[in-house]
């Protein structure tokens, strides 16, 4: 239900939102702004986003998971798509995906969302199936047999 309203609720505010600044500083500058944010956004994706290829690419030569950073590059994606989507609207919230603070808190808020619920979600998962281990860690090497 929630995607549905922003499905169709997001284009009727595009509009609101073109006839409104149109209605102030007139259509062709309206056009120009709107293919300026375009160029501009597409601009700014492209440097930020080889940035962060380049941390992703240092902070595993370091030995680190880069999940924050993989993150920021997925944020840096969507925000591209919205700045080439015509629209103030998709264009103000790219350009707030562009901003790094803002990105990294944003980055930083999903991977704990998502690493803290993935570890509750596998520790109910083990103790559904009886599969928890007191020797955590161990690795018993050995070979198997299928048999019928």
């Amino acid at each position: 239900m929630k995607f549905l309203l922003l499905f169709l609720g997001m284009p009727l505010l595009e509009v609101a939102a073109f006839v409104k600044i149109g209605g102030h500083i007139g259509a062709g500058w309206t056009i120009i702004l709107t293919v300026f944010t375009a160029v501009l956004g597409a601009y700014l994706v492209r440097t930020q986003g080889i940035r962060t290829l380049l941390n992703v690419r240092d902070q595993l030569a370091q030995g680190q998971l880069p999940a924050v950073t993989v993150v920021e590059g997925i944020i840096l994606l969507v925000c591209g798509a919205l700045l080439l989507t015509p629209g103030f609207i998709s264009d103000t919230l790219g350009f707030l995906g562009l901003v790094p603070v803002i990105r990294h808190v944003i980055a930083q808020s999903l991977v704990s969302k998502v690493l803290v619920s993935r570890v509750s979600s596998f520790q109910g998962y083990q103790q559904q199936t009886g599969t928890h281990s007191p020797h955590r860690g161990d690795t018993i090497e050995g070979q198997f047999r299928r048999e019928d």
